[in-house]
């Protein structure tokens, strides 16, 4: 039996990192994605969202229903950004996603509360996300108390006594009864579609490289738009069939409301696909085997689902975050897809999220293209 020798042995190691160095965009790899998690799970992931974006219907204009929207915007959990005049713009707000709250105040609220009659704050809360909401709701009765407190006191401190001098309801809507599956099942298209798409399709040139047969393609008098498209098509179909099983198991399995367009949101998801089919093809027209486009796959999904709001509140993060996750696909689709299940949004309300899917695959499709005709050369 030959005994160890270190020599032999630190030639082996000596080669290993000449191959590590050699294959740049493994070591980039190897270097970028633990960095990138220890950025993301260390600023930006933030599982208590403050500055939520709320808007406030007071019919009252009285000291007090001033006195507890100053309240609450001090506690840091609401950002009134919105002076709303009628429920309808409420309503609309809400099913835009540009507000999380509305605080409704009624006509002689503070009339009714020196009355002693126990007048009733509204709060409807965009449930969409549970997880979003709960912190600020949970803080919701103590910091109308700690307000009111300070404002009952002489001759009003009876007034303060059990029971609160405020009626507090709270109307969660699109999703009652806070359920995640809600949240979660809607989300898991986006995530899978992402997934699948990318990681497919940037195998597909890549592997045909690797067993030689990107000569056939080279000889073909098909040009790179035609080819990328051809290759596009069939993992649309792929991506369609995905889709249709997630939302039949969304409403048989998990109860999952379907409140708007099926229609719509197939419609949809054609631009979603095409713009992860984009990114697969990019990769693969980069990288010099599958193995540097499954890593590539995986550093462009793993932002995807930490910055997109799938498993973090979005307005939780810092705003360089969200600026990024705004760039990303999944962070729209996302939005759409609870919009249409949920809130029963048409065309009109997820309009603002369809146009940067659109930029992003047509940049992807673009660099896609360009790199294939470095290929050809």
């Amino acid at each position: 039996m030959r005994r160890f020798a270190f020599h032999r042995f630190w030639a082996v190691v000596l080669k290993e990192f000449i191959q590590m160095r050699r294959d740049r965009v493994t070591f980039g790899m190897m270097v970028g994605i633990p960095l990138m998690q220890l950025m993301l799970f260390g600023f930006a992931i933030n599982s208590d969202p403050k500055h939520l974006p709320a808007g406030v219907l007071n019919a009252d204009h009285g000291p007090f229903g001033r006195s507890i929207v100053a309240a609450m915007q001090h506690s840091d959990y609401f950002a009134f950004d919105h002076e709303v005049r009628t429920e309808a713009e409420a309503q609309r707000l809400l099913e835009l996603g540009d507000v999380q709250f509305i605080v409704n105040i009624p006509q002689n609220f503070s009339r009714s509360l020196l009355r002693g009659e126990r007048p009733v704050l509204l709060i409807e809360a965009d449930a969409t996300d549970p997880g979003a909401t709960g912190s600020a709701l949970g803080s919701l009765q103590g910091v109308i108390d700690s307000a009111l407190a300070r404002d009952l006191r002489g001759p009003l401190a009876d007034l303060s006594a059990t029971p609160a001098p405020v009626e507090l309801r709270l109307h969660r809507l699109y999703n009652p009864e806070v359920i995640t599956q809600y949240n979660i099942v809607p989300g898991l298209m986006g995530v899978v579609l992402t997934m699948t798409m990318v990681v497919i399709t940037a195998l597909a040139i890549t592997r045909e490289r690797e067993r030689g047969t990107m000569e056939n393609l080279l000889a073909t008098p098909a040009r790179p738009f035609e080819v990328m498209t051809g290759k596009i098509l069939p993992y649309i179909v792929v991506g369609y069939v995905q889709l249709s099983l997630i939302l039949v198991a969304a409403r048989f399995l998990f109860g999952v409301p379907m409140e708007g367009s099926l229609v719509l949101l197939y419609a949809v998801a054609f631009l979603f696909i095409g713009a992860n089919l984009a990114v697969g093809i990019t990769f693969s027209t980069v990288a010099a085997n599958q193995l540097q486009a499954m890593q590539m796959a995986f550093f462009f999904f793993l932002p995807s689902i930490l910055l997109s709001g799938f498993m973090f509140p979005f307005r939780g993060m810092p705003e360089w975050a969200q600026n990024i996750g705004s760039v990303l696909p999944l962070t729209h689709f996302l939005r759409i897809v609870r919009g249409i299940l949920l809130k029963g949004n048409g065309f009109a309300e997820i309009l603002p999220h369809l146009w940067p899917m659109l930029l992003f695959m047509a940049g992807a499709l673009t660099i896609g293209v360009k790199r294939y005709r470095q290929t050809l050369d």
